[in-house]
């Protein structure tokens, strides 16, 4: 039911006591199958929750996803709540607290968004969305981010780390727009389909949105000018923020290339604007 892989991932998530929860998953997806009519046809990777690929009676697909995490539970389901009426964030077609369980609309053909150009109208459609109560802030994603950073840090200097939260801690204690944020729009939680590029996997906060401007606008930049440029292409609401923003969170990017042993003009870019911050 569960890959090596995955509960690998799990565990260094949650720590051991996720073991307990990885135990009794069969179970689990065995009530829901009944509950909801799912068949099970594949299984999925994720850090934070274990994802199925179903069909359901109706001979449509769907998605299962499980975590141990109510708070993640809790506010992904409210976030796709929020945007329900947005076509650009997946959909979500029931839940129960009490497992902390999803069910989640299949998209096709769910291949990543490759190219950078579709992001703005899907940055807009996520910022049109009035901002709802009772999320983390951006400032709570922040510190989650570089803690968790700090923990698998593969080398970088500490130095860097530090200066790049205090930035980063700024502009989401400075933002005087309040928009619900997705908090983890990487070009791997944009799929494809039939009516456009669709976020996934929130992790939700309010603040400043500009900060989900930041993945996109690394995407396949090896330069500072070009990164000016494509922020201005990408159309925040705030150009000089989201630049800041980019800043602020590139030492995170550096960290992945370094962890992959990446050493690339994209990785120079990154530590070049970590360093600025130092």
């Amino acid at each position: 039911m569960i890959s090596a892989a995955t509960a690998d991932r799990m565990r260094a998530r949650f720590g051991p006591d996720a073991q307990s929860w990885l135990d009794a998953v069969p179970a689990l997806v065995s009530g829901l199958s009944a509950r909801w009519g799912l068949e099970v046809v594949a299984k999925m990777t994720g850090g934070t929750s274990v994802t199925l690929r179903c069909r359901r009676s109706d001979g449509s697909l769907a998605y299962l996803k499980l975590t141990p995490d109510a708070e993640v539970f809790a506010t992904e389901a409210a976030a796709l709540r929020a945007w329900a009426s947005c076509p650009a964030v997946v959909s979500l077609l029931d839940s129960s607290a009490e497992d902390n369980a999803l069910l989640i609309e299949a998209l096709e053909p769910g291949t990543p968004l490759a190219s950078w150009r579709p992001a703005a109208d899907l940055l807009r459609q996520l910022r049109d969305v009035p901002a709802p109560t009772g999320f983390p802030t951006v400032a709570d994603r922040v510190d989650f981010m570089f803690t968790l950073a700090a923990r698998r840090n593969p080398g970088v200097p500490a130095e860097l780390l530090d200066a790049s939260h205090a930035s980063a801690r700024r502009l989401a204690d400075s933002g005087t727009v309040v928009r619900l944020v997705h908090g983890d729009l990487h070009p791997g939680n944009v799929l494809t389909s039939a009516r456009g590029p669709v976020a996934i996997d929130p992790r939700p906060c309010l603040g400043d949105p500009d900060l989900d401007v930041v993945d996109w606008a690394f995407l396949d930049v090896t330069t500072d000018t070009q990164l000016h440029a494509r922020i201005v292409a990408l159309n925040p609401l705030d150009e000089a923020r989201a630049y800041e923003w980019s800043r602020s969170l590139a030492v995170l990017l550096l960290m992945s290339h370094v962890r992959r042993g990446i050493e690339d003009p994209a990785t120079a870019l990154f530590r070049q604007l970590a360093e600025t911050l130092a």
